[in-house]
């Protein structure tokens, strides 16, 4: 029996590829909708993960749109253009939704309302005892800890490895009715602003289409971290001026007409989960996702590195290999890919 800590994107999706291989797998979880934010941008190589594992492209296809480019407008106003690499839009609850059914049919037995409190190993047995609110059970295989951001799974193995602050408070908004933008529709558009006088740097991020039920935005403001009490979920007023005020000059007034439309919006604080100082993975716990190596929102690629992880988990598994040693080559990818990133950033 493979125990799987989280039912979010990667925890679901594995399970539904384990069961439909023929392993047993139950899935723990504290709510049903895996967390996490409201919606996200998974590109091609994200989605032919799925496909692999299992999940029907006709199913991804259906629930998601395509964008046609990314854009990126920074101080100087000259906007930078990337063609789509398969990218599509999803909003999250959309996703899960798919990945559920995909592992329900496969026969995944995944039970919510089991908050993970505390994941020990027993160095004699190599047992894995996990503390689901009032009861214990033991696990005598394989545990995946896909618990997100604040694992359970990565506290209860590595300690000392907490999140840190990544300096930014992120507010993600879903208007509450169709708005049209004057901008290019099924295009993710970037604009950012460098910090000027007291001003904190920003980033303004937003997409529309034609039609529908809403347009998405989001903006990331560098500054002190906000008290857990202030994140979560809150009244798009609470924000409106200070994501206004903090907005790039040249969309203020999108900013405005979008927020204006906002009923809800979520607000966190941006952290980061560093590999520099981790221990080599080794079972029978296995870090995937964001409870191994979580990155800001705003670097836009921690979904598909987590569907990654668990694609190579997945066929570690499947063909006898080693998921300890999948893991070990999949942090070795992502330490390469995103030092690439930072070297083409700083060019």
């Amino acid at each position: 029996m493979i125990t799987i800590l989280g039912s979010g994107i990667a925890g679901t999706a594995l399970a539904g590829a384990l069961s439909r291989s023929g392993r047993p797998v139950t899935v723990y979880e504290q709510r049903d909708g895996g967390g996490g934010g409201a919606f996200l941008i998974l590109d091609g190589r994200g989605h032919r993960s799925l496909v692999s594992l299992g999940v029907p492209e006709q199913d991804l296809h259906a629930a998601s749109y395509p964008l046609s480019e990314l854009r990126y407008t920074p101080d100087d106003g000259v906007t930078r253009r990337r063609p789509s690499e398969g990218h599509r839009f999803w909003l999250r609850s959309d996703l899960i939704a798919v990945l559920k059914r995909f592992a329900l049919d496969a026969g995944a037995a995944i039970s919510y309302g089991s908050p993970i409190a505390e994941v020990a190993v027993d160095a004699s047995s190599g047992h894995t005892t996990l503390r689901i609110g009032s009861r214990t059970v033991t696990a005598r295989d394989l545990v995946i800890g896909a618990d997100g951001i604040d694992s359970v799974a990565r506290a209860g193995t590595e300690p000392g490895r907490t999140p840190e602050y990544a300096g930014d408070v992120v507010i993600y908004g879903m208007t509450a009715k169709p708005v049209e933008c004057p901008t290019d529709p099924f295009v993710l558009h970037f604009h950012a602003e460098s910090a000027a006088g007291t001003r904190p740097a920003t980033t303004f991020g937003h997409i529309w289409r034609p039609g529908a039920d809403a347009a998405l935005w989001f903006l990331r403001i560098e500054r002190e971290p906000l008290p857990l009490a202030e994140t979560g979920v809150v009244p798009a007023g609470r924000w409106a001026a200070e994501v206004a005020e903090a907005a790039p000059t040249s969309v203020r007034e999108l900013t405005e007409l979008l927020v204006a439309a906002t009923a809800q919006v979520h607000v966190s604080n941006a952290r980061n989960v560093a590999l520099t100082a981790a221990a080599a993975p080794v079972t029978p716990v296995i870090l995937v996702g964001d409870a191994d190596h979580a990155i800001t929102p705003a670097a836009g690629v921690g979904a598909r590195e987590g569907i990654e992880d668990i694609e190579a988990v997945y066929h570690a598994i499947v063909t006898g290999g080693s998921p300890a040693e999948a893991m070990i080559a999949r942090r070795r990818v992502i330490s390469e890919e995103r030092e690439r990133v930072a070297r083409r950033m700083r060019a």
